[in-house]
């Protein structure tokens, strides 16, 4: 008898345009939680409460910085109605990345083997974790920190009311930037699942990543001391996370005959 094992993808194979086509129903499927969270949120704000409370809440932590009575200004004709539907698309976005990271998850899943399977699910999850995590400690942490910090550099001649799109922007910015440097866990256990980098190389980088971390923050942060510490050091903590979590990944998703061979 041979000790050939059939291989689990075998027969599995489909075409292009079958491809094309789940490609195209998972992502009117994340559309339409995107579209259906966006519509809560929109009656929710203008028909329930009566204002944009969204913007408002997105605006706090600069308009407690602010001294005196200043607020946030809109320079543009169409800002005070755009600025607040963007808000709102952004955050139905994040309310709905969970759909849409499972939807993601959904079209790839065939191609790859049962012991990969276990593996993907646990990321999918920990990255929205980790995701929401990096978002919510720049909003909660740093926004505030590096407000006070440039508020404290206005001189008593100058009043500072920023614009409301200019802040948007900065705030989409920043909390991309958070989010994704909270993903360095999620990062590491992938490339060291598929073989790229072994854990004793990713221990041995240890140093060159700290230098990294700080050069990478200094590049998408504002010019302050406060958001570059506030952004390096987390990506250095969450490196060694990812090292450990690498570890326990390669651990219980090896394939069989590998586990076997042990």
């Amino acid at each position: 008898m041979s000790d050939h094992k059939p291989d689990e993808l075998e027969g599995t194979e489909a075409p292009f345009v079958s491809h094309l086509i789940e490609l195209r129903d998972r992502l009117v499927k994340a559309l339409i939680a995107v579209a259906v969270v966006f519509a809560a949120l929109s009656a929710w704000q203008w028909g329930w409460v009566g204002k944009p409370v969204l913007t408002d809440l997105l605006a706090a932590p600069l308009v407690a910085s602010l001294t005196g009575s200043a607020k946030l200004i809109a320079t543009g004709v169409l800002s005070p109605f755009m600025v607040p539907l963007k808000v709102t698309m952004i955050a139905a976005f994040m309310i709905a990345l969970p759909v849409v990271l499972y939807q993601a998850w959904g079209f790839i899943a065939p191609g790859l083997y049962s012991h990969e399977r276990r593996l993907v699910l646990p990321l999918v999850v920990s990255s929205t974790v980790l995701f929401y995590s990096g978002v919510a400690f720049c909003y909660f942490f740093v926004f505030g920190k590096v407000f006070a910090f440039i508020q404290g550099f206005t001189a008593e001649s100058v009043t500072a009311a920023p614009d409301i799109e200019a802040y948007l922007g900065f705030a989409i910015s920043m909390f991309i930037a958070f989010g994704a440097a909270f993903e360095v866990p999620v990062v590491v256990v992938v490339l060291s699942r598929m073989g790229i980098v072994s854990i004793e190389k990713l221990k041995e980088f240890r140093g060159y990543f700290i230098v990294l971390a700080f050069i990478i923050a200094a590049i998408i942060t504002p010019p302050d001391v406060v958001s570059q510490l506030a952004l390096a050091i987390p990506m250095c903590i969450l490196y060694e996370v990812g090292i450990i979590a690498a570890g326990l990944f390669n651990k219980h998703t090896r394939a069989p005959e590998d586990a076997e061979a042990q």
